[in-house]
C-alpha cells in the first residue's frame, strides 16, 4: 500500500475537496475568531520539577521556528556502510531474512566507537522477525524497500514487561518483542527514501479479535531507555499494536511520517511517547484504529513507583483519522506524571473525540501545564473529552486512592465543524481537575440540545460557542485564562 506524502502547507490536507458551504463557514469562523497564531514557539514553563534531574536542551530551540527538531542537527555521516545484501539478504518477499538482519546488526554493532555504521535496505521485499539495533547506527530504507514482519509468531519473541507497567499491557506476564528494537542506546537514526516497513498485523489482530491472544502484542518499532532518536521520511503500515513507542528515552524526534493501519486494526496507535522527555513530533499524516498520537507513563501503581515522567513534548502539524479514538490523547496510563506538553496546528476529521485526556481512580500521578492550539476538526464525534471510569487495572493491586491530579489545561483556538455532542469534561471524583482554560472555540453544527457535560472540574472560558457548562463560565476573569 503507497501513500502519497500530504502538502502540510494547506489549510485542508490529505482531505476531499471541502464545499462551498464549508468554505463560507470556515471563513467566517476564522473572522469571528481573529486568531493570533503566533510563528514563535514557546516551550512552557515547568510546573512540576524533577529534582535531580540534569537540565535538558530545549526542543523548541533552533534557527527554524517552524520546527522542533532544530535539537538533533543534521544527519550523521557514518564511517562504514553496507546493504542487507552483503548479509545474504534476500528481498523477494518470501525468504526470511531474519538472520541476515540480525546478523547485520551484530557485525555492525562493532563499529558503534569506530564511526559509526549504516545499513541500507535497498528497493525489494524484505521479510524478517524482529531484530535489534545498536548505537551509533542509520538503518537508511532506499526509495522502493520494504521491510516485511513476519507471520510466524515465534520470530517476535516474548521479553520482559516494562517495569513501568508491571505486565504486559494486554496480557498477564511478558510481551512479544517489536519487529525493530532497541535498548539503551545512543544516537541512532531510521531514515530513508520514503520507505516502507510493514508489519503485516492481521494475523495478531486475529487473534485479539479471537480472543487467543496469549501474550501482548508488539509494536511495530519500540526504543527503549535511548538517547538521541530520529525517525523521518518513512511509511509505516500495519502495525501489530501501538506503532512507535519510544520509552524511558530522550531527545526524540520523529517527523514527516505516514503511518496507515485499517481503521478497524486494534489499538494501532500512531506515535506513543511513554515516560519519555524532550520529544518532537511533526509533520505527520496517520490513519489509524486508535489514537494518532497518545502520551503516557505508566500504568498505575508500577507507574506510580517508577515515576518516570513524559515532559518537554512538541506536537504539531498532524492530521489524520481514527474513528474509534483521538486526535491526540492524554494518557489513560499518566501515573508517572505528564507535563509540559504543546500540542498545535493539528487536523483531525471523522473521529470518535478530537482531544482527549483519560484518567481513571488508581491512576495516580499528574497531568501539568497542556497547551493545546489551533486544531481544526471535521465531523468529530465529542470534539473536547475528559473520560474516566475505564476501569482498566494490570492486575488488583491498584490503589483505590490514588487519584490522579490535573492542573494546567490551556486549550485554544479550537474549530470544529459538524461535531454530534457537545464537549464532555468528566473529572474523577475528589480528584483536582483545575486551571482549565478554554479560548476562542467555536463548535458549529451542534444540535440546539446539545449541552457540555462537566463533572468535577473548574476553570475559565473566553469566547466560547456554544455557551460552555457553568463550571468554567466565570468570563476569563479566573488567573487560569491569564
Amino acid at each position: 500500500m503507497e501513500s502519497e506524502k500530504p502538502n502540510f502547507g494547506a489549510i485542508m490536507v490529505y482531505f476531499s475537496k471541502p464545499s462551498w458551504a464549508f468554505l463560507v463557514l470556515l471563513f467566517t469562523a476564522i473572522a469571528i475568531l481573529s486568531l493570533q497564531i503566533s510563528t514563535k514557539t514557546i516551550l512552557p514553563f515547568q510546573l512540576f520539577p524533577v529534582s535531580g534531574a540534569p537540565k535538558q536542551p530545549d526542543i523548541a530551540s533552533g534557527s527554524d521556528h517552524g520546527s522542533c527538531a532544530g535539537f538533533f542537527g543534521e544527519l550523521p555521516r557514518r564511517k562504514h556502510v553496507m546493504s542487507i545484501k552483503d548479509f545474504g539478504g534476500v528481498g523477494d518477499g518470501e525468504t526470511s531474512n531474519t538472520d541476515a538482519f540480525r546478523k547485520a546488526l551484530v557485525y555492525m554493532q562493532r563499529f558503534s566507537e569506530k564511526g559509526g555504521a549504516q545499513l541500507n535496505v535497498p528497493e525489494g521485499r524484505w521479510l524478517t522477525g524482529s531484530f535489534n539495533l545498536t548505537s551509533n547506527f542509520t538503518l537508511f530504507l532506499e526509495l522502493g524497500a520494504i521491510i516485511l514482519g513476519s507471520q510466524v509468531p515465534e520470530e517476535w519473541p516474548i521479553v520482559e514487561p516494562l517495569p513501568s507497567y508491571g505486565r504486559g499491557r494486554e496480557r498477564l506476564g511478558g510481551r512479544h518483542i517489536s519487529l525493530i528494537h532497541g535498548d539503551g542506546l545512543t544516537d541512532v537514526v531510521i531514515t530513508g527514501q520514503n520507505g516502507t516497513i510493514d508489519g503485516q498485523g492481521r494475523m495478531w489482530w486475529e487473534l485479539w479479535w479471537n480472543r487467543t491472544l496469549k501474550h501482548t502484542r508488539g509494536h511495530l518499532l519500540e526504543l527503549m531507555n535511548s538517547h538521541n532518536i530520529l525517525i523521518s521520511n518513512l511509511t509505516f503500515l500495519n502495525s501489530p499494536f501501538w506503532t512507535i513507542h519510544p520509552v524511558y528515552c530522550s531527545n526524540v524526534v520523529i517527523k514527516d511520517m505516514t503511518i496507515l493501519a485499517p481503521l478497524n486494526a486494534p489499538n494501532t496507535d500512531g506515535i506513543d511517547p511513554d515516560s519519555s522527555t524532550n520529544v518532537c513530533i511533526e509533520d505527520c499524516y496517520i490513519e489509524s484504529g486508535d489514537d494518532l498520537v497518545a502520551v503516557k507513563s505508566g500504568w498505575d501503581q508500577y507507574g506510580i513507583t517508577m515515576a518516570r515522567p513524559s515532559s518537554n513534548i512538541i506536537v504539531r502539524r498532524i492530521s489524520g483519522t481514527t474513528p474509534t479514538c483521538s486526535g491526540i490523547g492524554i494518557g489513560s496510563e499518566m501515573s508517572g506524571g505528564i507535563f509540559n506538553v504543546t500540542i498545535e496546528d493539528m487536523h483531525v476529521w471523522n473521529s470518535a473525540a478530537g482531544v482527549r485526556i483519560k484518567t481513571d481512580k488508581g491512576r495516580g500521578g499528574y497531568i501539568a501545564n497542556i497547551t493545546i492550539n489551533n486544531i481544526k476538526m471535521e465531523r468529530v464525534k465529542i470534539p473536547i473529552r475528559f473520560s474516566r471510569g475505564s476501569n482498566d487495572h494490570p492486575d488488583d493491586g491498584w490503589d483505590r486512592k490514588a487519584i490522579p491530579k490535573i492542573e494546567g489545561i490551556f486549550i485554544s483556538n479550537i474549530f470544529s465543524l459538524n461535531s454530534t455532542k457537545a464537549p464532555v469534561l468528566a473529572g474523577v471524583q475528589g480528584a483536582s481537575f483545575e486551571g482549565i482554560c478554554l479560548k476562542n472555540v467555536t463548535l458549529l453544527g451542534l444540535a440546539s440540545t446539545a449541552t457540555w457535560h462537566c463533572e468535577f472540574v473548574s476553570g475559565c472560558t473566553s469566547a466560547v460557542f456554544p455557551l460552555p457548562c457553568p463550571q468554567l463560565q466565570n468570563n476569563g476573569s479566573s488567573p487560569c485564562c491569564l
